[in-house]
């Protein structure tokens, strides 16, 4: 077979003519390598057009992975000829998730073939005892040449295909070693190419860098139908899957799971598990209803103002779970719009469980939580906030607001404090009072009055912990 030899961007993909320091295209130094394929002619192609109207989409259907969480966010289930990157730090339990899945559709006799590139095949089996999760119809093999893995699919005809992972198989007429760029590439590619001629769905195992992305080329990404993104601290038992790209479906979908001591558990009602350790009537707190694609959480803004740290040459910002600029932005409007005056004063940010927000209808809660640590007054348990904050100082509508307040009356809040250009023919479901308020400052006076209201019916001795009110501006 004749091969043509030329030079590509490792990271973008732009072909050159020869060899480049700086790839022209991205500008990336050092990323222009070697790119040796078989020259192909025109007339060489198997395919053949098909009229658009004349393809079957009924011929392939929707394989259900068994762990409701991973379904929901690929929108049901793995699609047969596609391939799906699960990428994650080390040590999160990318392994662990992928071993479930191939158990629970071999319950359903579904057959799989799982490439453990990292492990043999006696640990796979004494990590799937552990889990529970051994069942026929689950297949493994330790072999990580790429022309070997594709005679045991081709023998097998699996229905799913799990590679662990993509960084340990290798192609000898690829250049480099395995994890190189070259051999991620081209491996992957070829992987794509024969999911679909084949029909097989394929989930690739990707670590992750330092920094948070998936190691290898940019052309990893680009060459697969999904990429999943598999979250959360190893210290902590909840575990986040996001979808960064869904050929087939939405990338707003959130799935939360838990380490347990038998593997990973979906975790049905997220929003009471966020609020279960939120402590009472503390200053700085705001729940707020996020919409994460269809789904509304109920989750805890906490903030922090204090006074600089010794040496400190200008006060802090810090972010966690919240945009900064985001951050950044509601402080200028607290103290232009509001005299909530934190200027000099470190802030802290952050969103309790190790959920990201990128949601604008959580501005309001961010907003009132600062508000609240900067005069020690706390907002009430009972309360959430919801609306988007413009740069006059104005509350703004956002999306969904009937499922955010359903989720709310669900959980057994009382009060929701919203934009005062909410329509009126939105009902408060069951018995959670809509307070509306047109501006911040508004929206601050009736998170603190309804405080007060609350104070009133409290017992004298829960008044007299509570203390005096402290002004908001110093």
């Amino acid at each position: 077979m004749k091969v043509r030899t030329g030079y590509r961007c490792a990271d973008c993909g732009t072909a050159a003519s020869g060899w480049l320091g700086r790839c022209p295209f991205c500008q990336a130094w050092g990323t222009v390598v070697e790119d040796a394929r078989p020259a192909r002619s025109a007339s060489s192609s198997a395919c053949e057009p098909l009229a658009l109207d004349a393809v079957d989409v009924d011929a392939a259907h929707v394989i259900s992975t068994g762990v409701g969480e991973l379904d929901r966010v690929l929108g049901g289930g793995v699609l047969p000829g596609s391939v799906t990157l699960l990428g994650g730090e080390p040590g999160i339990g990318k392994s662990t998730l992928l071993l479930q899945v191939l158990a629970a559709l071999g319950a359903r006799g579904v057959r799989s073939l799982l490439v453990a590139g990292e492990e043999s095949p006696a640990q796979v089996r004494r990590r799937a005892e552990r889990l529970g999760a051994v069942h026929p119809g689950m297949h493994v093999v330790d072999d990580t040449a790429l022309r070997e893995v594709f005679a045991h699919v081709e023998a097998l005809r699996p229905d799913v295909v799990a590679v662990d992972s993509i960084q340990t198989l290798v192609d000898p007429e690829l250049p480099g070693g395995p994890g190189s760029v070259g051999q991620v590439r081209g491996c992957a590619q070829q992987l794509v190419r024969r999911a679909k001629q084949l029909g097989v769905a394929v989930v690739v195992v990707g670590h992750v860098t330092k920094n948070g992305t998936l190691a290898g080329p940019r052309s990893l990404e680009h060459v697969v139908d999904t990429v999943l993104a598999f979250e959360g601290d190893r210290h902590h038992a909840l575990r986040f899957l996001r979808a960064l790209k869904h050929r087939f479906g939405s990338t707003q979908e959130l799935g939360v799971l838990e380490m347990a001591a038998h593997g990973l558990v979906d975790v049905p009602d997220p929003s009471s598990l966020f609020l279960a350790d939120r402590p009472a009537s503390a200053a700085g707190s705001v729940v707020v209803p996020v919409m994460h694609g269809t789904r509304p959480l109920l989750v805890e803004v906490q903030a922090l103002v204090g006074a600089p740290v010794d040496g400190t040459p200008r006060a802090r910002r810090v972010a966690q779970g919240i945009d900064p600029a985001r951050l950044a932005m509601l402080l200028a409007v607290l103290g232009e719009r509001c005299d909530v005056a934190v200027g000099g004063s470190d802030v802290y940010a952050s969103v309790a469980g190790g959920v990201r927000v990128a949601d604008p209808g959580a501005d309001l809660a961010i907003a009132l939580a600062i508000a609240s640590a900067r005069s020690g007054r706390p907002v009430g348990d009972d309360v959430v906030a919801i609306g988007e904050v413009g740069l006059g100082g104005e509350l703004r509508q956002v999306a969904h607001i009937e499922r955010r307040l359903v989720e709310s009356s669900r959980l057994r809040f009382e009060a929701a404090i919203v934009p005062a250009s909410l329509p009126a023919d939105v009902v408060s479901p069951g018995s959670l009072r809509v307070v509306r308020a047109g501006t911040l400052s508004e929206a601050i006076a009736a998170a603190f009055r309804a405080r007060s209201r609350r104070e009133q019916r409290a017992p004298a001795c829960l008044n007299a912990v509570a203390g005096p009110p402290i002004a908001l501006v110093s």
